[in-house]
């Protein structure tokens, strides 16, 4: 099990999305995360999930990231 934990702007790269669609998900709860202070944090394996899976908007089934 990896328990690497990355950062908003790690998180970022490997989606190849900006850092505001980031911060936009997590503030949504459309992406698992775990906010530590002011800092948002999240699990690596969680976010490899996701592109597996393929996040989808809420708002109009389309993918927030390709």
């Amino acid at each position: 099990m990896n328990n690497e934990v990355l950062t908003v702007q790690e998180v970022a790269d490997y989606l190849r999305i900006d850092i505001r669609t980031v911060y936009r998900l997590a503030k949504r709860g459309d992406i698992p995360c775990k906010k530590i202070g002011r800092q948002w944090r999240f699990n690596r394996e969680e976010i490899e999930g996701l592109v597996g899976s393929g996040l989808r908007n809420r708002d109009n089934g389309r993918p927030d990231f390709p």
